[in-house]
């Protein structure tokens, strides 16, 4: 066990080095972001990491998205990298995520993937929501559609949890033929993630202020309104600064209740490392 706590640990600071860089570059450029999800509630809660997490996740507006992505390399230290479908081949995933090279922290539920995921954090766009309700479902709908095939094209047997047995088999089967039918087909994941950013894009010129995280399948426990995000501010994080939504607490409760109350062990998780691989920054991280 005390091994294992080690471990967490040395993951974690490594990935606090990811969220300092990212946070770095963005004071640098203009471009605002938030800590977000899990990320969000150990900065409020725990002033760093929840104990037992394992990753950390970040959002932008998708005007500013859009401007890290294409701002952020002139000025990102080396020992960094931008990972999507739009400078990689083989990404899975319809978002953006920042990574140190030369190392890896592959999940349980992508070892079997062409992209080799290297110590990461995740930067999710957040795109508008349609006014009518029924355009919002429809929306909903088309992402999680293109999604999951972007998925599949990258990893044929995903990582199935509580599934066994004869189900476990047949939904091998289907997601390994859906797999090898999108290559015979052309269908890259560029492509597919093209397809998934048209549909959430959709609704730009008509939204009313909300905006989604339409990478989750449930998009409309995940809302955020503008006067919710901005102006964000500052809060710790380990041993750095980062920013939160401004409204952070409405945010969290309105997705996870009471997020203060610590959860009993039975309902702690993390991501199951498969492999890790510290490379170059075994001992320790270098300054910039």
């Amino acid at each position: 066990m005390a091994d294992e706590t080690q471990d967490l640990k040395k993951v974690q600071w490594l990935l606090t080095r990811i969220l300092e860089e990212l946070d770095r570059v963005c004071r640098a450029i203009g471009v605002e972001y938030a800590v977000y999800g899990g990320t969000a509630i150990g900065a409020v809660r725990h002033g760093g990491f929840i104990p037992w997490d394992d990753d950390i996740d970040v959002m932008m507006t998708r005007e500013h998205y859009e401007r890290f992505l294409a701002e952020a390399p002139a000025v990102m230290d080396p020992r960094f990298r931008l990972d999507n479908t739009r400078t990689r081949d083989d990404f899975p995933f319809m978002f953006t995520k920042m990574v140190v090279p030369g190392t890896l922290l592959v999940p349980e539920a992508d070892k079997d993937a062409a992209y080799r995921m290297p110590f990461f954090l995740d930067i999710l766009p957040l795109d508008a929501v349609p006014d009518d309700g029924a355009a919002f479902k429809a929306v909903s709908r088309r992402s999680w559609w293109w999604g999951r095939l972007l998925f599949v094209r990258g990893t044929p047997r995903p990582h199935l949890v509580g599934v066994s047995g004869a189900k476990r088999a047949l939904i091998f089967t289907a997601t390994t033929l859906a797999h090898y039918a999108l290559r015979l087909v052309g269908a890259t994941p560029r492509r597919l993630q093209a397809r998934w950013e048209r549909a959430v894009r959709s609704h730009e010129a008509d939204g009313g202020g909300a905006m989604a995280d339409f990478t989750m399948r449930d998009p409309e426990n995940w809302i955020v309104r503008h006067e919710e995000f901005f102006p964000t501010r500052d809060i710790a994080f380990e041993d750095i600064t980062v920013k939160i939504q401004n409204r952070y607490d409405d945010l969290l409760r309105r997705g996870y209740g009471d997020y203060m109350r610590i959860p009993p062990e039975s309902e702690r998780y993390n991501h199951e490392a498969a492999e890790i691989d510290f490379g170059p920054y075994a001992d320790g991280f270098p300054p910039r």
